[in-house]
């Protein structure tokens, strides 16, 4: 296993040990120990899994009561991954990064605390599934708007499909007197 920093302090980006032979692959998606070695000592504790189709934009969520990190994969297509930071006293607060993560590059992106998360769907159908440090709490999630122009980011796809609740969020600009120091969470 191959652990990788983004560009953004804390976003890592792993590359498991994919095992080829002529019945197809095998590789271990989890495991506490190596992960933990390779500097992601998170407790996850709660598994989601979602399928949407080609030019979905899901995001951007984050939890403010009860933050989570997130290990998130691809096990079906492609999406093009994006984590904001939103830790007030971060010096690249506001700043993203966005990354490629398929079914066939196997690839995992580890989204820390303090991070808004969200995706795009590249290929026809995508389904992805991530590992949560900690259970969902609705009355303490928030989002932010996918398009805020002060963010900037380059979404990969045009006229996106975004839901009603995701196409109503805030500015960041809106937001962050109700984010916390994420440290201190």
């Amino acid at each position: 296993m191959r652990v990788i920093p983004a560009d953004l302090p804390d976003v890592l980006i792993v590359e498991p040990d994919v095992h080829y032979d002529g019945r197809g692959f095998f590789l271990e998606t989890y495991q506490a120990d190596k992960y933990r070695a390779a500097g992601i000592g998170a407790a996850f504790v709660q598994d989601n899994h979602s399928r949407s189709v080609r030019k979905t934009v899901r995001g951007l969520h984050l939890q403010v009561g009860r933050p989570q990190a997130k290990l998130v994969r691809v096990v079906e297509g492609e999406i093009w991954d994006v984590a904001v930071d939103v830790r007030l006293e971060s010096p690249t607060f506001g700043r993203w990064v966005g990354l490629h993560l398929s079914a066939e590059n196997f690839r995992q992106c580890y989204v820390p605390v303090g991070f808004a998360h969200g995706f795009a769907v590249l290929s026809d159908t995508a389904q992805v599934e991530y590992k949560c440090t900690d259970f969902y709490f609705p009355s303490g999630e928030i989002g932010i708007a996918w398009n805020d122009p002060a963010l900037a980011i380059a979404w990969p796809v045009d006229h996106p499909l975004v839901s009603d609740r995701d196409r109503l969020h805030p500015l960041l600009s809106e937001v962050v007197g109700r984010l916390p120091r994420f440290d201190q969470a």
